[in-house]
């Protein structure tokens, strides 16, 4: 159905238009290379589409400004992590008196509480501990599952992401565990100390985890960073029901799952772990990362630490479970990260999803839309991908940076390295709308 030769045309034009009208941009992007490498403050920043980043000079709500002054609609939202919108008024005030009463102490305060009691009332998990990064979480989740259990392994989806865990950048390739291409520098080879299977494969599962040499299984509810992959009906009761039977640890990773609502899709649909992982909006963007553990957990964590041993085991950190960053989640919380908040995104999401498919049906074109809560995507195949391994092989490096571009150099930004839509709670039907229009445009040019 996609003219490549028109779509070819088409990408070099939106390039050509990208650096025509963000010269700002362009100056700040080359001189930004004469102190950081690539010219960005990390290295994934060289992906954005148009030869270099766009930079940024403010954002609220669901739209930010850029160094030329153009708006844009924000469905990127900083990957999640400002994913009830930029500035949160409730969450900047309770930042702001913080940082005049202190910023870190390493000592806890009443903030502290709070967060706990209320990531256990959402999530279900009794006991928690804090970090600076939902990575960090996991890292501390992993040796502790590998302390209480003394089995050397892990397991993970395939295409799986849980941060910059070591363990977890591994793919399956046709010889089994191996390194996710573009590793940088790993530590080991994760196949010593990690088993991968596909997600939504039950007898794989029940296969590699009938040693009792695993762990733990680190699970995302539903795939998010290979794309939208939701379980199959059934496959959680699956997963739990094995994890029990082998003695083997279950967590999972809620950071980017909970756009399903206030609880993830933990509460939404009733899931038991052992340990869960939690980071990015839960901040409103200031860094910071939790963990929970279920009481049989916390009582053989705790059994096994030694107080004078507490600050050299791996886990923790000097600024991690910091005064900001407690104040921070507690505002976010208590008055942003809300069911309402969630009961205005998730309707604008589902009418993302119509426009998109509404789209889709009226070009003929062989895609999909998916959803989850106030995360939306489209898909370049016929049929929803069961697991990681399919969603990599639908990927179409070209098609998606020509709808990206064409995207952002008509004022909206979607999540990078996907063609996803994060909806906060200030955006308008309005909005909505003119992205289904942007996107029908966009697909119209290169129609064959």
């Amino acid at each position: 159905m996609i003219d490549r030769a028109r779509l070819e045309t088409s990408l070099a034009a939106e390039e050509r238009r990208f650096v025509d009208t963000h010269p700002r941009s362009h100056a700040l992007f080359e001189r930004a290379s004469r102190s950081m490498l690539a010219g960005v403050p990390m290295p994934w920043m060289a992906r954005w589409p148009g030869g270099f980043p766009v930079f940024v000079e403010e954002g609220r709500g669901a739209h930010f400004v850029d160094a030329d002054g153009h708006v844009y609609l924000d469905l990127c939202l900083g990957d999640t992590g400002a994913m009830t919108g930029h500035a949160p008024p409730a969450a900047v005030a309770a930042i702001a008196e913080q940082a005049q009463r202190g910023i870190t102490f390493m000592l806890p305060d009443e903030d502290a509480i709070w967060v706990a009691e209320e990531l256990a009332r959402r999530f279900g998990l009794p006991f928690w501990q804090f970090a600076l990064t939902a990575t960090d979480a996991n890292r501390f989740a992993l040796r502790l599952a590998r302390l209480i259990t003394g089995r050397p392994r892990i397991l993970v989806f395939n295409w799986c992401y849980h941060g910059t865990v070591d363990e977890a950048f591994v793919t399956l390739g046709p010889d089994g565990p191996a390194p996710r291409p573009g590793n940088l520098g790993p530590a080991i080879d994760p196949a010593v100390t990690t088993r991968v299977v596909e997600f939504n494969d039950v007898p794989a599962l029940e296969s590699a985890l009938a040693a009792k040499d695993v762990a733990c299984v680190l699970a995302e509810p539903a795939l998010t960073n290979i794309g939208i992959i939701l379980p199959n009906p059934g496959f959680h009761d699956a997963l739990r029901a094995l994890t029990r039977r082998t003695g083997t640890l279950l967590i999972l990773d809620e950071t980017h799952t909970i756009c399903a609502g206030p609880g993830g899709y933990t509460a939404a649909h009733q899931l038991t772990p052992d340990i869960l992982t939690v980071g990015k909006p839960i901040g409103s963007g200031v860094p910071c990362g939790a963990y929970g553990l279920s009481e049989e957990v916390a009582r053989r964590v705790q059994a096994r630490i030694r107080v004078d041993e507490s600050d050299t085991g791996g886990v923790g950190g000097t600024l991690a479970a910091n005064a900001l960053s407690l104040a921070a989640m507690r505002a976010t919380l208590e008055h942003v990260l809300t069911g309402d908040a969630f009961a205005r995104a998730v309707p604008r999401a589902e009418q993302w999803e119509r426009g998109v498919a509404g789209v889709i049906a009226e070009l003929g074109l062989p895609w999909i839309v998916k959803r989850l809560g106030c995360r939306a995507e489209y898909w370049f195949r016929p049929a929803p991908p069961r697991n990681g391994g399919e969603a990599a092989a639908a990927a179409d490096p070209q098609l998606d940076r020509y709808m990206h571009l064409a995207a952002l150099n008509r004022g909206i930004l979607l999540t990078p390295f996907h063609n996803m839509a994060l909806i906060a709670p200030d955006v308008t039907a309005a909005d909505i709308d003119r992205h289904t229009e942007v996107f029908r445009e966009s697909v119209q040019a290169i129609v064959g």
